[in-house]
């Protein structure tokens, strides 16, 4: 399957979950502004760190997800098709609680200067391990796909440090840029 499919199915995945979450009711969602609060809390921790860690530790925490994703991929895919629904449905729930409280734009503003790059990362970088997954569940079962385990192992380790390599400049825009955009 070329890799362009797994591009797609990774952006199919993630919609979903934008759409499982915008779908859930506000009966869900009103505990969830308590957990908001409680991460504003969390992040208003983290301020008092200095600008570089911060961006260090947002750098570290989606490449793990990226790693960890990757790594765990072969046992069923589970891993990569939950980090895609969940970040979908997760993005779609926050964004509702915040857009209550605030408005669309300040949503925007806080999502699209980093966003964009981030999201991008987390498609080829899922897509990546969806791919790898994939091919090493199937040689497990087809001996004829054994041979192409290495093969795929390789072109996707390319797909995921590029992906990781992007996390870098979106971990920079939503340490430096995002926060000047929600002034």
């Amino acid at each position: 399957m070329s890799y362009k499919r797994w591009i797609f199915i990774a952006i199919l995945l993630f919609v979903s979950g934008l759409i499982f979450g915008l779908a859930t009711p506000t009966s869900i969602t009103g505990p969830i502004s308590e957990d908001i609060a409680a991460l504003s809390e969390f992040s208003d921790m983290l301020a008092s760190l200095p600008l570089f860690l911060i961006a260090i530790v947002i750098f570290v925490k989606n490449a793990s997800v990226l790693l960890i994703s990757f790594a765990l991929s072969p046992i069923f895919c589970l891993l990569p098709v939950m980090t895609l629904t969940v970040n979908g449905w997760m993005l779609a729930i926050v964004s509702t609680v915040v857009v209550e409280k605030e408005s669309l734009g300040f949503v925007l503003a806080a999502l699209l200067p980093h966003g964009i790059v981030e999201l991008g990362a987390l498609m080829l970088g899922e897509a990546a391990a969806l791919s790898f997954g994939t091919i090493a569940i199937l040689s497990l079962f087809k001996k004829e796909k054994r041979r192409l385990v290495l093969p795929n192992f390789r072109q996707n380790i390319k797909y995921l440090i590029i992906a990781l390599a992007l996390l870098l400049p979106a971990a920079i825009i939503e340490t430096y840029v995002t926060p000047l955009f929600l002034r």
